[in-house]
This record gives structure tokens, C-alpha cells and sequence, in this order.
């Protein structure tokens, strides 16, 4: 794909609802870390959709699930959308390395971002892939309530 090539955004994540937690990734982002996570644009899910970067975000439930992958994390992780957005984000790493992720989360929650971590993930065809340095950070809405966390890396 050349970089005037874009694909389509998964009809998924143009449902209203979504769209919006989707557009919260890069509004958190600014609110916290004081910089764009994508240059401006008219449309932030087709930007976030198509950025050269893996994007990922999880909601709030008791055992988060993704509600969003971007084609560069999809692709990392080895996975289509409705598989990725259908998984626990707990996931996303082995067993062992489960707790480590888990800190990593509740210093997110602390915090509001983190910009350090590094860890291994496992795709869903079970390969090993390390990512870091990545961004880890709380989406929070325009009343200040915790819609979920991002991270973003290079993979």
C-alpha cells in the first residue's frame, strides 16, 4: 500500500457509538500527553484507522475487551476485526506475562499514561512479537469518566 493509498475503515468501527470511543483515542491522547496522536483531519476514525503505527484501545467491562485495532495492529497481531474485537484484551499476552501487564495497567490508571513499556504479545496464530517503546494511556471522556485505555507502538 503506497502512502496515498488508504484502505477502507471496517463498517464496524462507523457505527456511531464506536466511532466516538474511537475519536476519544486521539482526543485522550491530546488532553494528556499535550501533543496529536495524528495530524489534524476531517475524518479521525479513517486517520486512526490507516496510521503507520499500531493503535489499540479496550473498553471498561470487568474483563476488557478491544473495541478497536487499527489495520497496523490488526496486522501485528495477526487477526481480522471481528476476531480482535471480540477478544479479552488480557489476551493478548501469555499467561505468564499476564500480572506484568496487569501492572502495567494499573500504573496507566495511576498515572493517566505511560510512555516506557515493552513487553511480548502474542497474535492470534500464537507468535511471540515484542513491542516497545509503546504508549499506554486511560481514555477519558469530556466529563473526566474512564472509558478505557490505548496503547500505541511500531511494530
Amino acid at each position: 500500500m503506497s502512502i496515498t493509498e488508504t484502505e477502507d475503515v471496517p463498517e464496524i468501527y462507523r457505527e456511531p457509538r464506536r466511532a466516538e470511543r474511537i475519536a476519544l483515542l486521539a482526543s485522550s491522547y491530546r488532553r494528556l500527553l499535550g501533543r496529536d496522536l495524528i495530524a489534524p483531519c476531517d475524518d479521525v476514525v479513517a486517520g486512526l484507522w490507516n496510521a503507520p503505527f499500531a493503535l489499540l484501545a479496550h473498553g471498561t467491562e470487568t474483563d476488557p475487551v478491544f473495541f478497536f485495532g487499527n489495520a497496523c495492529a490488526l496486522a501485528a497481531f495477526e487477526s481480522d476485526v471481528s476476531s480482535f474485537t471480540a477478544m479479552p484484551s488480557r489476551l493478548s499476552a501469555e499467561a505468564p506475562l499476564r500480572e506484568e501487564r496487569q501492572a502495567l495497567l494499573d500504573r496507566v490508571t495511576a498515572q493517566g499514561f505511560i510512555d516506557d513499556y515493552a513487553g511480548v504479545r502474542i497474535t492470534a496464530k500464537g507468535r511471540r512479537f515484542r513491542i516497545g517503546p509503546a504508549v499506554v494511556w486511560n481514555l477519558i471522556d469530556e466529563e473526566g469518566r474512564v472509558q478505557g485505555q490505548a496503547a500505541t507502538f511500531v511494530p
